[in-house]
């Protein structure tokens, strides 16, 4: 076996890509039939889904950038509930403050209208991650990080 590919599981950057590739694209088909269901056209709702992906990693990577930043100049250091929270606010923030204006405008509706579709993909992406990443785990193993040490 390799050195990304041990008896527990896929690890290192192997992991992250296998893993980004995986949720982003389910995220798309997803998305997609999700933006069908609510009365949107499909080669819109596939362009919307793919667009909202690249901006969802982009600003993943930059957000993080720039939170881990920020952390690492805080006197008091760890991740607190409290930290957690204004993490997942300030990503989930960042993202609809972008999407909530492209989704209007992409499909023709008013801004109350893709808050709401914004809303009901917050929603969706809440169930889906947390199923996802058991999922994954169950496949693919625990990151060595999570390993109980032996």
């Amino acid at each position: 076996m390799n050195a990304t590919h041990t008896a527990r599981g896929l690890q290192g950057p192997w992991r992250r890509l296998v893993f980004v590739c995986l949720y982003e694209l389910i995220a798309i088909l997803a998305s997609s039939l999700l933006f069908m269901a609510i009365g949107q056209g499909a080669g819109a709702s596939g362009a919307m889904a793919v667009v909202a992906s690249t901006l969802a990693i982009a600003w993943n990577v930059t957000f993080n950038h720039l939170f881990e930043k920020w952390e690492s100049r805080q006197s008091v250091k760890g991740r607190s509930v409290a930290r957690r929270v204004t993490h997942a606010l300030g990503f989930e923030g960042g993202l609809a403050l972008a999407l909530i204006p492209l989704m209007a405008w992409w499909f023709g509706v008013s801004l109350w209208q893709a808050t709401l579709m914004e809303a009901g993909l917050l929603l969706f992406f809440l169930v889906y991650t947390y199923a996802f990443n058991w999922a994954f785990d169950r496949i693919f193993g625990l990151p060595t990080s999570a390993q109980a040490v032996c």
